[in-house]
């Protein structure tokens, strides 16, 4: 057996497993309880970094867990190990925390919980694109990155549009997080061709679905309840790729290879994960104080994949159902894919990116803050009764700033993403529109821009018009406006 995993650099002096330790189980651990014995728990990720499984994953939400890396890192230093392991952390902030100041706190949050001087790797997470909040928040990262307060910057359940437009503007993205497994292959199709193009990298989490794929659930009938938040997030992606009676195939075909390589199920399954072009790493969930995945794990760097164990899986993949979307989208639009399931409730609750103001009796209005808007006297948007009319918009980002220049598919998400914030400002939804017009420099692009609007309308399906204008004011390519009706209530 490997006496140690194999490693792989992430950016310039970064380097970890290819399998990291993700610590998202310490808040279900912790759920309804205390808090876990920080110097107790500690003492388990030591023994994950002296395996050589010295790269952890998590996030400011997951319980105590950078508290327990904090403690686990001091520890390490003082043995005088010359690399005290690399934590990886995100900071996943509501929309109104994207000034400057307020990124700087959280940042530093991270920081002072990890006791740390530089974040290894800072992951963003953020809830809704149509705030444009994000930018800003990813200029705070680039300008901390830049004092050495953050050593490499990533995100975490970005899809493809947003992850090619950061790209695009230039920002220093080394990782994107996402679900991928054997059950979710999303990011397998143009996620990884985004990646292999820029030299961003896949951290794979999801990989073992929760615990789901391992002999354990084999031959086993479905269960009528599962109890931990991992399980209860990954029964619904079972479901979403068509429910027990495939997965089981899948667990089948798993097996045989398994067998074939005297390997467990969970190392083929991660086997498979790491072999995908684009992924560096894999992240497996570590129930720190239960038990460890350590020495099985290991097993997982003594074998490839041949021809016929892909042929057997792919048989299996043939009878699911794909998860629908790309990734990220199950924290954004049905079906949620999350252990609390819809998240609708929690969207809603997140600040409106404008406020309206009332012109008169049921005619109400927005304004972006653009430069032109006050130079020619128009409205953002307008609602009349149940109609709500969405200006002609370009990617201006806060009073002035272009957006994707020079890239209409670029472009074209800003501007969609405004689009959709206009009309949720107004009490409507981006399912209301029935009308948009596109107005382009040059017609030859279309394709860039049909393909984002295509995405963004799938099962709206509005009536459309593209047309091929002499020119736009300001750095820009491509100008949308829509129309929405919202449902009387």
């Amino acid at each position: 057996m490997a006496k140690h995993p194999d490693r792989i650099e992430l950016a310039p002096g970064l380097t970890v497993p290819r399998v990291l330790t993700g610590l998202w189980q310490v808040a279900d651990l912790e759920r309804g309880g205390a808090p876990l014995d920080v110097d107790a728990a500690s003492d388990a990720l030591i023994a994950y970094a002296e395996a050589g499984f010295d790269g952890f994953d998590m996030a400011d939400h997951y319980g105590s867990a950078e508290l327990i890396a904090g403690r686990a890192r001091q520890k390490l230093i003082e043995r005088d190990r010359e690399t005290p392991a690399r934590f990886f952390t995100k900071w996943c902030p509501e929309p109104d925390q994207s000034t400057p100041q307020a990124v700087r706190a959280g940042v530093q949050e991270r920081l002072d919980r990890l006791a740390m001087d530089r974040i290894d790797l800072l992951q963003l997470h953020w809830w809704t694109f149509h705030h444009p909040g994000w930018i800003d928040v990813m200029d705070a990262f680039m300008a901390l990155k830049a004092e050495g307060l953050i050593g490499a910057i990533g995100v975490t359940n970005f899809d493809t549009d947003h992850l090619h437009l950061l790209l695009n503007e230039g920002y220093e993205i080394a990782t994107n997080q996402v679900s991928f497994s054997v059950v979710d292959r999303r990011a397998a199709g143009e996620m990884a061709a985004l990646c292999r193009e820029s030299g961003v990298k896949l951290l794979a989490y999801g990989t073992l679905c929760g615990g789901f794929l391992s002999e354990r659930w084999l031959g086993q009938g479905d269960p009528d309840a599962v109890a931990d938040w991992s399980k209860m997030k990954y029964r619904r992606f079972i479901d979403s790729a068509g429910g027990w009676e495939p997965f089981q195939g899948l667990l089948s075909a798993l097996d045989t290879t398994a067998k074939r390589h005297d390997v467990s199920i969970a190392n083929v399954a991660t086997r498979w994960v790491i072999e995908t072009e684009g992924v560096a790493c894999a992240i497996v969930g570590a129930r720190i104080t239960e038990r460890q995945h350590r020495d099985d794990t290991l097993a997982l760097f003594d074998f490839a994949l041949t021809e016929a164990d892909r042929a057997e899986l792919d048989a299996a993949f043939a009878k699911m159902t794909p998860i629908p979307g790309d990734c990220g989208d199950e924290y954004r639009k049905p079906p949620y894919l999350t252990a609390s399931g819809d998240l609708s409730h929690h969207l809603d609750t997140l600040p409106k990116v404008y406020d309206p103001a009332e012109m008169k009796p049921g005619r109400w209005r927005i304004s972006s803050g653009s430069v032109w808007e006050g130079i020619c006297g128009f409205s953002r948007a307008t609602r009349v009764g149940d109609r709500i009319l969405v200006s002609g918009t370009t990617a201006t980002h806060g009073s002035g700033r272009a957006i994707g220049a020079g890239d209409v598919r670029s472009q074209t998400v800003y501007i969609l993403d405004k689009i959709a914030a206009a009309i949720e400002a107004l009490g409507g939804a981006l399912d209301d529109v029935v009308r948009t017009r596109i107005y382009m420099c040059d017609a030859s692009d279309w394709e860039a821009a049909s393909r984002v609007h295509g995405r963004v309308f799938d099962g709206i399906l509005p009536a459309n018009t593209l047309i091929e204008i002499a020119d736009l004011v300001g750095d820009y390519d491509i100008e949308i406006e829509a129309e929405a009706v919202v449902p009387s209530t």
